[in-house]
C-alpha cells in the first residue's frame, strides 16, 4: 500500500492539523509516514495545505504531482486538486464552502456539508475533522479507530476539552460519505 493525501484550505480551517492527525494515526500503526506542510504568504486566510505519505515500505519521495486523495476545504483548493487527482482518485469536497462542480468523470467525487455539520457541534473550526472522517469512510488507508486513538494521544494537554467534539464529528464525517458509498452500489 502506498497512498498520498493532500488536504488543503484556507489558513486556519485546520488543513495541516487533520493531514498531522492522520500522519499520526498510520505512524502509531506501523506504517512509513511523510509529512510536508505549505502555507501560503498569509498564515490564517492564506491557502494553506499538507501533502501526507503512507505506505507499508519505505518511501523514496515525499513528493506528489497526482495525489491519490485530495480533501479540499475551499474553492481555490477544488479549481487546484481537481484537475491534479490522479485518475480513479478520491475528492472529498468540503459542499458548505465549495460551489464549483465537479468536472472529471474519471475519479469519484463526495460531497459533505463540513461547515454545516461541524456548526450544528457548535464549532465550525471542526469542518476538518468532518471531511477526514469522510475521506476514512471512501478510502481507510488507516483505520478510523486509530485517527480516534491518535487525537487523544497527541491532542496538546491544553485541548485536551475538544477531544469528545472532534470525535463526534469525525464520526459524522465518516457516517456522511459512508451512505454515499452505499448509495454508489
Amino acid at each position: 500500500m502506498h497512498q498520498s493525501v493532500i488536504v488543503s484550505g484556507f489558513g486556519g480551517q485546520g488543513a495541516l492539523f487533520s493531514g498531522q492527525l492522520l500522519t499520526y494515526a498510520a505512524m502509531d500503526t506501523g506504517k512509513q509516514v511523510t509529512w510536508i506542510p505549505s502555507y501560503g504568504p498569509e498564515m490564517r486566510g492564506g491557502v494553506a495545505r499538507c501533502t501526507v505519505i503512507i505506505s507499508d515500505e519505505e518511501i523514496g519521495s515525499p513528493i506528489v504531482r497526482n495525489p491519490d486523495v485530495a480533501i479540499v476545504l475551499n474553492n481555490p483548493s477544488m479549481e487546484k486538486f481537481q484537475s491534479e487527482l490522479k485518475s480513479g482518485g478520491v475528492l472529498i469536497i468540503n459542499s458548505s464552502m465549495i460551489n464549483i462542480p465537479v468536472e472529471r468523470k474519471d475519479i469519484r467525487a463526495f460531497l459533505v456539508p463540513g461547515n454545516s455539520i461541524a456548526a450544528e457541534m457548535g464549532d465550525a473550526r471542526m469542518t476538518n475533522m468532518v471531511l477526514l472522517g469522510g475521506m476514512l469512510a471512501v478510502n481507510p488507508v488507516v483505520e478510523l479507530k486509530a485517527v480516534e486513538q491518535a487525537l487523544r494521544d497527541h491532542l496538546p494537554e491544553r485541548k485536551q476539552h475538544l477531544i469528545e467534539p472532534n470525535l463526534i464529528v469525525l464520526n459524522r464525517g465518516y457516517t456522511e460519505v459512508k451512505k454515499q458509498v452505499t448509495n454508489e452500489l
